[in-house]
This record gives C-alpha cells, structure tokens and sequence, in this order.
C-alpha cells in the first residue's frame, strides 16, 4: 500500500485500488499550503471524531470524489445531512469493504462538530486486507483499551499515533503505546500544527529508537510505500 501525508492527521492511502483518505484537515493549515485539495482522490473518507482539525475539507473533498464516509453514526448522519453518504459504525464493529476490514476501536479524547453538532464517540480505526494491518488512532490519549487491539485484530504491521501532547498523548506516551499495540513501527501525527503541540523531531526520534522502536516523520505532501 502507499501511504501519503497531507499535514496534521491527514493521511491518503491506496489499497486495492481505493483512495481513502483519513481525517481531512488540509486547507486551514498553514503548513499545508502547497497541498491541492482539489487533486486528492478519496473514495472513502475514515473520520475519528468531529473536532474541525479533523473534518475541515471532508464535505468539499467527499463531494467533489462522490466519497463514502465511514465514522461513528453521529458523524455520518451529519455528514448526510450535507450530501456525503456513508456507513455508520460505533466501538467494537467492524465492516468488510471492497478495500479491507475496519474495526472501529476506542479513543479516549472528545467530539464535536465544528457548528456545535454532538460527534458522538471518539475512536480509531484498524484496518486490514491479505496485504497489510495498520491503525489509525485519531486523537487518543494512552489508554489500556489499547491492549485489546492485538487481542481482537491481526498483528499490525505500522501505527499511526498522536505525538504532540498537550491535546493527546505525547511522544512518550505513544511509546508505551506501541507495547500495548505489539507494534514498534509508528507513523507520528497531530504534532507541530499549532504552538500547543510543537515538538523536538530529533529529540522525539531519538526517544523510541532508545526504546528500540521506530518514529516516522514523513514530510506534508511525500508518500511512503509499505
């Protein structure tokens, strides 16, 4: 699968020939600014939770590619209501698609859309083909539900985990993280977009290699094949 990273939390990957993009949050974030929304291909959009740092260009993306939500049913009700179809799910289930299986697993932070709507339950997502394990947290602190993940999925191949506190679990954190996942190969996220959340890259890397895991930190715009 390619993995692409658009800035903050967002993330586009291919698998088995279908777009998904990840929490879209791209326009509003100034360290984004070369990236095209009008260019990204998204067949499905996976949704964490509603906070706009998370959904600010999913109903432009969503329609312009005729997207297929997949979240909580709080979020894809409201996502409906705006024009974007979608499947709902909540903690627990999980779904086969033309592209893999998602589990819809917890996340301990909060929701709520950007014009007040309730968002329901926070979570994040594993998802898995005959190819590939990975998951997707969204914005959650250390948790011991955690644990459950390799208790009820496949062994992951990569994670995507928060590393910039304050909001969510921090990079130490997301260390400990890994052992509650069996998953010592991170894709860091929601780290350096505002002044609450900037972080030391080096002294973060250096941190889960002292650990013996590894802290990938992919530039906005490249991709990285897994």
């Amino acid at each position: 699968m390619k993995l692409t990273y658009y800035g903050h939390s967002c993330f586009g990957a291919e698998m088995k020939g279908k777009h998904i993009l990840f929490d879209p949050f791209i326009s509003p974030n100034e360290l984004a600014k070369d990236i095209n929304i009008d260019e990204i291909r998204a067949d499905y959009l996976l949704v964490s939770h509603g906070h706009g740092d998370h959904v600010a260009d999913a109903v432009s993306i969503g329609s312009k590619n005729n997207s297929r939500a997949i979240s909580n049913f709080e979020i894809v009700s409201w996502f409906e209501q705006k024009g974007v179809h979608g499947h709902p799910m909540n903690h627990g289930g999980k779904v086969k698609f033309d592209f893999g299986v998602v589990k819809y697993v917890n996340a301990v932070h909060s929701s709520v859309l950007p014009d007040g709507t309730y968002g329901g339950n926070p979570g994040g997502f594993v998802i898995w083909n005959d190819e590939v394990c990975f998951y997707f947290s969204g914005d959650t602190a250390l948790t011991m539900d955690l644990k459950l993940i390799p208790m009820t999925c496949p062994a992951l191949d990569f994670a995507i985990l928060p590393i910039g506190d304050n909001f969510t679990m921090g990079y130490d954190d997301a260390i400990m993280a890994c052992d509650f996942i069996g998953c010592d190969k991170v894709i860091g996220c929601h780290y350096d977009t505002f002044g609450y959340i900037k972080i030391d890259q080096a002294r973060a890397k250096k941190a889960f290699e002292d650990k013996g895991k590894e802290l990938i930190l992919l530039p906005i715009g490249e991709s990285l094949d897994l």
